[in-house]
């Protein structure tokens, strides 16, 4: 039996706390979406700038490469994981640099999932290249791939054409990088944005389905999920990163600081899009029942 870190009250929030390969393989529950942002491989002895200062690009053992053939082996295995962990008609999410994403898009394809879109993010507000001597680096990207080649995902078209002022919503995400407000509870190296989680749950979930994040350091894709009304575990080794994760989600606790989280999320075309949006989505599991009576 595995016994969590942390569950919120309201059983919307759950924390394990371990390798997430090794915990995945200790239940069978399916999921309907997974967000991943696995180790980027980046921590190369390089400098980039934060809050206006220069600093390390190190982010710790973990986030450095171990060879082109032990890099694809972790992929391969993490992702084979949660592959077992998705519904039929589930999607993943993975994000990365051109560091790890090309080896991610191969495991992706290795292991029968269909790649439905690479999203870029386009930063608004990134940090200056320090040596002059390359582009600035301000975009991620983010692949979509969904379980089965043979099997429809969902996909809220009609949500993301609304918030992109009525038009198809393209694959370039002009989104900002992290803001203060979103430190309050301490931060971690490679924390995304509540705006860019919001998007993509928004975009391939519906109401209280359950979403993954086996490396969910501060939980981001937790807070973002329950922000829009869905379930959430996550799974991280560090518990320091856990703590923060569990004081992000007492803190949404808070029915005024719960509502100006929702208020503040960039992306949307006025303050109140998200809410209504919220307000009036069905809840799908909610009709299913009904229709099993």
């Amino acid at each position: 039996m595995i016994l969590p870190f942390f569950k919120s009250q309201d059983k919307l929030f759950t924390l394990l706390h371990g390798d997430a390969i090794e915990l995945l393989k200790q239940f069978d529950f399916k999921f309907d979406m997974i967000f991943a942002d696995p180790p980027y491989f980046l921590s190369n002895d390089g400098i980039s700038v934060q809050n206006g200062k220069m600093v390390s690009v190190n982010k710790g053992d973990w986030d450095r490469s171990n060879g082109f053939k032990k890099d694809n082996e972790f992929n391969y295995n993490w992702l084979k994981a949660c592959r077992n962990h998705l519904t039929e008609n589930g999607t993943i999410w993975v994000s990365g640099t051109f560091h790890n994403i090309f080896s991610v898009a191969q495991m992706l394809t290795e292991l029968n999932f269909k790649i439905l879109n690479c999203i870029t993010w386009a930063k608004t507000n990134p940090p200056p290249n320090l040596s002059c001597k390359y582009f600035t680096h301000s975009t991620e990207f983010i692949l979509w791939a969904r379980k089965n080649r043979n099997k429809t995902h969902y996909f809220n078209y009609e949500l993301m054409k609304q918030i992109n002022g009525g038009k198809q919503m393209k694959d370039v995400w002009h989104l900002p990088a992290l803001s203060i407000w979103e430190k309050s509870c301490g931060k971690h190296p490679t924390q995304k944005p509540l705006a860019l989680l919001t998007r993509i749950i928004l975009a391939s979930t519906k109401k209280n389905d359950w979403i993954l994040d086996p490396f969910t350091g501060s939980s981001t894709t937790g807070i973002a999920a329950n922000l829009a009304n869905r379930r959430f575990l996550g799974i991280d080794k560090e518990q320091e990163y856990l703590n923060i994760s569990k004081k992000r989600k007492l803190e949404i606790e808070n029915p005024q600081v719960f509502a100006t989280y929702r208020s503040k999320l960039a992306g949307f075309e006025h303050k109140s899009q998200l809410e209504l949006f919220l307000a009036r989505e069905p809840d799908i599991n909610y009709i299913r029942m009904l229709n099993l009576n």
